[in-house]
C-alpha cells in the first residue's frame, strides 16, 4: 500500500515536471505581408498649352498628332482679344490621361493623325465632336475613332471648333471652322499623303449640325474667301462625303432656311436612334428627305428602333454613351460598320489616286437637269 502510494506520488511529480511543447515554443504571429509599392503617377497626360504673348498653340490630345491652327494670326475670323487664352480640358475621372471634352476654344485648330503607308487609302475623315455647342466631346467622338479608322487605312483629323458657350455662333463661326478645316487638309494633302479627292467629314450631334451645313454651303464660303491674300484661296472646301450621326438640326430643319442644294452635293451617311431619340431622328430625316427629293445619289440612312442620344439617362441611372460604344450589344452599337460598308461601296477604301464611284456618281448627277416636278 505504501509503495503504491509512493509510485502514484512519483508519477504525479513526473507529469508535473513535463512542460508541454507548446509552452516551451509558443506560436509566433505570422509575419506581416509587405505592402505593395505605391502606384506611379500616369505618364504623358495631355495638358493644355501655356498662355503666351502670341495666339494660343493647341497641343495634341493623342500621341503623334500634328496640330495646326485653322486661321493665321490676325485673321478677321478670330477674336484677337481672346485668341491668347488657353483651352480648358475636362479629364476622365476613371481613365488617367483621357480627355473627355474641351472648352474655351478661341484659336480653333485641327489635329492630324496619318496611317501607315502600306495600308493608306488616302482617305481622310475630319471628326467634328458634339456637346450641344457647350463643350467639345473630343474623347468619345474624336480620339476613339483614330485607331478605328486606322484599321481601314483611313487618316483622321480631329477638329477643335469654337462653341456657343464661349461666345460664338455655331451656324456662323462653327460652320466656318468646319469648312476651313476641309480647305486646310486639302491644301496639305500632299505632305500628309492624303488623296485630295477623298476628304470628308463626320459629325456627331452638334458636330453633325455643322457637318450638314458644310455639305451645302461650301460654294458660298469659297467665294467669300478667295482674295489673293488668302493662302487657301482656290482650295475647295467641298467635302467629298459626310457622315451625319445623331444630328442636330440641319439647314433643312423646320424654321430654317432650306437653302438650294448644290448639284455636286456630297454623298451622305446618316445614323440615329429612332423613337428613343425622336428629335434627332426627325432632324436626320429632314436632311435625308431634302436630298432624296432632289434625287441626290448615294444617300443612306439608318434609323435604329432601339437607341437613345448620348448623355440621355438610362433606366439603371447610368447615361447613354456615344461614338463607338457597343450600346449593350444592340444593333445601334454597330452603325460604324454600316458606315464602313457604305464607304467601301463608294470606293473610298481603294488605293490613293483611284477615282471613287462616289465621284463618278456625283459627276453624272451634276450633268443632268434638275428634277422639275419632284420625285416620280
Amino acid at each position: 500500500m505504501a509503495r503504491s502510494r509512493i509510485n502514484s506520488i512519483l508519477t504525479l511529480l513526473l507529469l508535473a515536471s513535463v512542460v508541454p511543447v507548446e509552452a516551451q515554443n509558443p506560436p509566433q504571429p505570422p509575419a506581416a505581408k509587405p505592402a505593395l509599392p505605391a502606384l506611379p503617377a500616369p505618364l504623358a497626360v495631355p495638358q493644355p498649352g501655356p498662355a503666351t504673348d502670341g495666339p494660343y498653340a493647341a497641343t495634341p490630345i493623342l500621341q503623334g498628332g500634328v496640330v495646326i491652327p485653322l486661321y493665321p494670326a490676325g485673321s478677321p475670323f478670330l477674336k484677337n482679344e481672346r485668341v491668347r487664352e488657353p483651352e480648358k480640358y475636362s479629364m476622365s475621372k476613371s481613365v488617367p490621361g483621357r480627355i473627355s471634352s474641351i472648352v474655351n476654344i478661341h484659336n480653333p485648330s485641327i489635329e492630324v493623325h496619318t496611317v501607315e503607308g502600306g495600308i493608306n487609302t488616302g482617305a481622310a475623315v475630319i471628326l467634328v465632336a458634339g456637346g450641344g455647342h457647350r463643350t467639345l466631346n473630343v474623347g468619345g467622338e474624336g480620339a476613339d475613332f483614330v485607331p478605328f479608322f486606322a484599321n481601314y487605312g483611313v487618316n483622321t483629323v480631329i477638329l477643335r471648333n469654337r462653341l456657343r458657350s464661349d461666345g460664338y455662333e455655331p451656324q456662323v463661326d462653327g460652320v466656318n471652322d468646319a469648312l476651313q478645316a476641309i480647305r486646310l487638309v486639302r491644301a496639305y494633302a500632299k505632305e500628309w499623303r492624303i488623296d485630295p479627292n477623298k476628304i470628308g467629314m463626320m459629325g456627331f450631334s452638334a458636330g453633325a449640325e455643322l457637318t450638314a451645313a458644310a455639305a451645302v454651303f461650301y460654294d458660298d464660303f469659297d467665294k467669300k474667301n478667295s482674295s489673293p491674300g488668302d493662302p487657301l484661296a482656290g482650295t475647295s472646301s467641298r467635302p467629298d462625303f459626310v457622315g451625319i450621326i445623331y444630328p442636330g438640326p440641319s439647314p433643312f430643319a423646320k424654321n430654317r432656311i432650306s437653302p438650294p442644294i448644290p448639284r455636286n452635293v456630297p454623298p451622305a451617311f446618316l445614323a440615329t436612334g429612332g423613337s428613343g431619340d425622336r428629335v434627332h431622328a426627325i432632324w436626320a430625316m429632314e436632311y435625308f428627305n431634302a436630298m432624296l427629293t432632289l434625287g441626290v445619289p448615294n444617300i443612306e440612312m439608318h434609323v435604329y428602333g432601339y437607341g437613345r442620344h448620348p448623355g440621355d439617362p438610362l433606366p439603371d441611372g447610368s447615361h447613354m454613351s456615344g461614338g463607338l460604344t457597343d450600346r449593350n450589344d444592340t444593333p445601334y452599337g454597330t452603325w460604324q460598320f454600316r458606315f464602313i460598308d457604305w464607304f467601301r461601296d463608294l470606293g473610298f477604301l481603294q488605293k490613293p489616286g483611284v477615282e471613287t464611284r462616289a465621284a463618278k456618281d456625283v459627276a453624272t448627277f451634276a450633268s443632268q437637269p434638275p428634277l422639275s416636278n419632284g420625285p416620280k
